[in-house]
């Protein structure tokens, strides 16, 4: 027995999937293997380099100190800004908080209004990190299924079914993680309805992928059609998948000051502040040229075609095609109860997942990471030859199925 126990909470949960899968894939490489990565969740370009460029200059003008907890007042204006243009709502300083990626923000919020029973509406298919950030923080996860038919979606009937006295949050996340899906003006006016019933509830939008967005104009927000939630929703976002700053750590939320408020408290305790040189580099991600997002955009959208086309000619796979994000989540349970060339059968979509990085060596993510078996997800957040030579890889697998 370990002299030091581990906590309830810490065995609570699980490690991040998509970090295991993604870890498994490097160990992988370092042995020699040739693996096809689709499980990176996280752009394929580099860093733009007017952003490099902020962050030298932040640090040659010494900007190497501690700043406020929820970041400098240049990034605060510089998110404020932004929001005013995504949402035509105003958030002032205090209404705006700043973490080490939108990923830290969560996980305050959650950490500043969850107790022992709380509940979380989380639609799925869900990113994987939200139950187990709900169960970290002593709250009870309620996942909705959301099936394919919706369109991967969260409907009004749903929303209204699940919530109870104990609800704190419903999870929004779109264009979402892993299915791209995103809600039009007309369901958001569904789920508002729902909302202004309940004012006990509050809603993190999760928008982490909006400017990775398929469709006219921008996608529309819940803030945006109903104003009169604002001050019950917790945008989150951040610069990592728009300005390929993964590794840069600057995420934000903007709320009400209360909530804020609270999350700053955490954070004080918890890492002070964001790094310095990062937060410059953000101000310029959020104050420069943006004109690169489109040409980006229109390379995923072309990846997202190309890999559709590839795989709906799968027999026993078929897709819906995402409208936002770079990630494809294809439905295997045409798959499901075939048996492997060796004789074994593929039971679970985990099991698929598994004969395809041991038999071909393209590394997908399992759909029950996701709470949605009978998927996987693929990131296409990289090259079209890539993407080619794993469909190609994916097809023979199948076809050696009986």
């Amino acid at each position: 027995m370990s002299a030091t126990p581990i906590s309830r909470r810490v065995d609570r949960i699980k490690p991040s999937p998509s970090t295991t899968a993604a870890q498994r894939v490097r160990e992988l490489k370092a042995e020699g293997h040739q693996i096809l990565d689709l499980t990176v969740g996280e752009p394929d370009f580099d860093t733009p380099e007017h952003i490099k460029r902020a962050a030298i200059e932040a640090i040659h003008r010494g900007e190497t100190k501690y700043t406020p907890v929820n970041g400098t007042p240049e990034l605060r204006e510089a998110i404020s800004a932004k929001l005013a243009q995504r949402h035509g709502a105003h958030y002032s300083h205090a209404q705006i908080a700043v973490g080490g990626g939108a990923k830290q923000v969560i996980f305050l919020a959650l950490m500043a209004t969850v107790d022992t029973g709380d509940e979380v509406i989380i639609p799925a298919p869900y990113w994987v990190s939200y139950p187990d950030m709900v169960l970290a923080n002593d709250g009870t996860p309620v996942v909705v299924d959301c099936g394919e038919d919706d369109g991967f979606k969260l409907t009004a009937p749903q929303l209204e079914a699940a919530i109870t006295p104990r609800t704190r949050w419903v999870v929004l996340n779109a264009p979402s993680n892993p299915t791209g899906a995103a809600y039009n003006a007309a369901e958001l006016r569904a789920l508002a309805d729902v909302l202004l019933a309940h004012p006990h509830v509050r809603v993190l939008t999760d928008e982490i992928y909006d400017e990775i967005w398929y469709g006219t104009g921008r996608a529309p927000t819940l803030v945006g059609v109903e104003p009169g939630l604002r001050d019950r929703v917790l945008v989150t976002n951040g610069v990592s998948k728009t300005y390929a700053m993964t590794g840069w750590r600057i995420g934000y939320g903007a709320g009400a000051a209360d909530l804020i408020a609270a999350i700053n408290k955490l954070q004080s305790q918890i890492s002070s502040c964001p790094s310095s040189v990062s937060q410059a580099a953000a101000v310029a991600a959020l104050t420069g040229e943006q004109d690169f997002i489109a040409g980006m955009v229109a390379t995923y959208r072309g990846r997202r075609d190309e890999l559709v086309r590839a795989l709906e000619g799968v027999p026993g796979i078929s897709c819906t095609t995402p409208q936002g994000g770079f990630y494809l989540f294809a439905n295997c349970t045409g798959l499901l109860g075939r048996r492997t060339p060796q004789g074994a059968e593929l039971g679970t979509d985990e099991e698929l997942a598994r004969y395809l990085l041991e038999t071909q060596q393209v590394a997908v993510i399992h759909g029950a990471a996701y709470g949605s078996p009978g998927y996987f997800r693929i990131s296409f957040a990289t090259s079209n030859a890539v993407l080619a030579e794993a469909a190609a890889r994916i097809a023979r697998a199948c076809a050696e199925l009986s």
